[in-house]
């Protein structure tokens, strides 16, 4: 499965790697790619294993906003 998620606040390469590794954490994610300009994280997972409210509150941990 394929989700993209709008993220707001991300400045710089230590923002993309941050969330980045987040996704990438968790179990069921498969591959993340982060654009840092669209304030956007394209993230490739097996359905079932985890939900985008998993992947949404990885983010928000981070300290950024999702939408």
């Amino acid at each position: 499965m394929e989700k993209t998620l709008d993220i707001k606040g991300m400045t710089c390469n230590h923002c993309k790697q941050a969330i980045t590794t987040a996704l990438q954490d968790l179990n069921g994610v498969n591959y993340v790619v982060v654009d840092l300009k669209q304030g956007k994280a394209h993230v490739n997972y097996e359905e079932g294993k985890v939900t985008e409210a998993q992947m949404k509150e990885a983010v928000e941990d981070q300290g950024y906003d999702v939408n």
